[in-house]
């Protein structure tokens, strides 16, 4: 008997081996999925890590004074008027030349009076005289045209002192590429970097951060110092492959323009982009970093590519930041909220040792989304010995008056030289001895002393008659 369901050794041998390859598949799929939580959970971690660091955003203190847009402190160059000075000195010191020559024109005379040779002799030393007391009316006029100038420049310098000495102290960083390592929501990226650029009279700024899949992002923006210090003329905002977003300050007709909305805003004074805004208050606090203690808040009417608001900037106090050279210490400065569920916000770190440049920039996005820039280059201020800043050219006029005054001071000391030789001539007359005997170094030049020898040749004749 038969059982249908036995399976002979022979029918084993036939039967097909199961496919292993969906196994490997499943392995495959199971590890992706393993990967894609991990990184999901590490991006939580790194947009909620202020959880775990509570106590870094926990110390903002009470604000004690608020600070509202002011004119900056502008010294304008006083040593314009200055260089007049030194032909009126070289005009005075030609002056007793022409002295001497008329003192010379006595010559015809003394022909006529040869015969008298102490009259001679008088009339020599009263035309010295003469000339002496012209060169010194002339040298006291000169002195007093001179003294008349330099109290025209104090005058106008002292009168141009009060609108040069009112605003706060405004210093521009100093110019460079800065280097800076990005991060974007906690990831570290590929290295950005700050363009900054100024003379005192204009400023350029590019920030440039690479973000992973999306492209670079980039803030521009460009402008002038005027009254109020940086004052921006355009800024454009692109983010990765999207157009850009350009907000348009329009001095003419005083009003804000943007390509993104067709909304326009009043143009006020002191008014900033997100980034100028930034160098804006780096500028103040090197000006004066005395006066932005803990608590301290200054606002800043802030535009964005489609918006603009006041922002109050409060400073936290002094904190250490960990760089990749080491650690600086730097000033804390946070935008305070501006409504309640207010989540955007930026927060600066600027460090005196590196001329008060920003040593770290967090920007928070509405999203949660946060753009980190942390210094990345040596512990030292980029062009530390440059400045920039307008009122550093009251400090050019110092360096630039000390000519001025050294040229003058040359002219006078040429005018006393020529005064002195005139002298140290005379000192060879015997006629008086006075200092005020210029003029008889010209009788010998004169024809007189050729005269007398005519007329002493007709003297011995004179016997021969008896």
């Amino acid at each position: 008997m038969s059982y249908p369901s036995t399976v002979s050794p022979s029918d084993r041998t036939q039967l097909p081996a199961a496919p292993r390859r969906p196994r490997a598949w499943r392995w495959i799929v199971v590890l992706a999925v393993v990967l894609v939580l991990h990184w999901i959970a590490a991006q939580w971690v790194e947009r909620n890590r202020e959880i775990f660091t509570s106590g870094n955003t926990s110390h903002v203190p009470v604000q004690i004074t608020l600070l509202k847009p002011e004119r900056i402190e502008r010294k304008p160059a006083s040593a314009a008027p200055r260089p007049a000075a030194a032909p009126v000195h070289k005009a005075a010191a030609s002056k007793p030349r022409e002295h001497a020559l008329t003192a010379t024109r006595a010559g015809p005379s003394a022909v006529a009076a040869a015969s008298t040779p102490a009259a001679d002799a008088d009339a020599a030393s009263e035309a010295a005289n003469a000339a002496a007391a012209e060169a010194q009316a002339a040298a006291s006029a000169a002195n007093a045209a001179s003294a008349a100038a330099a109290a025209s420049g104090t005058g106008s310098a002292h009168a141009a002192a009060p609108e040069a000495a009112s605003g706060v102290k405004f210093l521009v960083p100093p110019s460079g590429d800065l280097p800076y390592d990005t991060f974007y929501n906690g990831v570290r990226n590929q290295p950005g970097t700050i363009h900054w650029s100024s003379d005192g009279k204009t400023y350029d700024m590019v920030v440039s951060m690479p973000v992973p899949f999306i492209g670079t992002f980039s803030y521009s923006s460009h402008g002038h110092i005027d009254a109020f210090g940086l004052a921006p003329d355009q800024y454009i905002e692109k983010r990765g492959r999207r157009p850009e977003d350009v907000s348009i300050f329009n001095r003419t007709t005083r009003q804000i323009v943007f390509t993104r909305t067709p909304t326009s805003l009043p143009l006020t004074d002191a008014a900033q982009d997100r980034f100028s805004m930034v160098m804006q208050l780096a500028s103040l606090v090197r000006g004066d970093p005395d006066a932005y203690k803990p608590g301290v808040t200054r606002e800043f009417f802030v535009v964005d590519n489609d918006s603009g608001e006041t922002w109050p900037i409060e400073t936290i106090g002094d904190e250490t930041i960990r760089t990749q050279h080491g650690f600086v210490t730097a000033r804390h400065f946070m935008r305070l909220p501006r409504h309640p569920g207010d989540k955007r916000r930026i927060d600066v770190w600027l460090a005196p040792s590196l001329g008060w440049l920003p040593a770290r920039l967090l920007q928070t996005e509405p999203n949660g989304t946060e753009i980190e820039l942390v210094w990345g280059g040596p512990l030292s201020a980029p062009g530390s010995t440059a400045n920039s800043a307008p009122g550093n050219a009251s400090g050019n006029d110092d360096t630039q008056t000390s000519p001025d005054n050294s040229s003058s001071a040359a002219t006078g000391a040429t005018g006393a030289t020529g005064a002195t030789g005139a002298t140290d001539n005379t000192t060879g007359s015997p006629v008086n001895g006075s200092p005020a005997a210029p003029a008889v170094p010209a009788a010998p030049s004169a024809p007189s002393p050729t005269t007398p020898p005519s007329a002493l040749d007709n003297v011995p004749s004179a016997p021969e008659k008896p």
